[in-house]
């Protein structure tokens, strides 16, 4: 039964000292293990917020065109300040409806407000707001 079970993403990396040094540096993220001997690059675990995370290095390559990991945030603009702040480049901002505002790299609509932008390893990610706030 999933209600059993805790939820872990597995994301797809290149190289794992950057894919580190991003995750913990610009997501502010503590790294809880990583491989060792033939697995040190190939296998890590993270703790960003509070979700966990897997680093794996597939045997090859993928596409990686959809956003499989959100970061559900209170304030995005503060959130994306701060991660400008730390050299996070983001994604321009496009339109989800006719509604929607643009403000920088994010997009403002009547459900939500959104910003992407890539990790280290090209693993696009969200940071989203919900509106109303939850």
């Amino acid at each position: 039964m999933a209600a059993e079970a805790t939820f872990v993403s597995m994301i797809p990396i290149r190289k794992m000292n950057r894919a580190i040094k991003f995750y913990t540096k610009a997501l502010g993220g503590k790294l809880l293990y990583r491989g060792t001997g033939e697995m040190k690059d190939m296998w890590a675990s993270m703790k960003v917020g509070g979700a966990d995370l897997w680093f794996i290095v597939p045997e090859s390559r993928e596409k990686r065109q959809l956003a499989y990991h959100t970061l559900l945030v209170k304030d995005v603009r503060k959130y994306v300040a701060k991660l400008q702040k730390r050299g996070v480049k983001f994604e321009k901002a496009s339109k989800m409806s006719p509604e929607t505002k643009i403000e920088g790299p994010i997009a403002f609509d009547n459900f939500g407000a959104v910003a992407l932008f890539k990790d280290s390893e090209g693993n696009l990610l969200m940071a989203w707001q919900n509106f109303p706030p939850m």
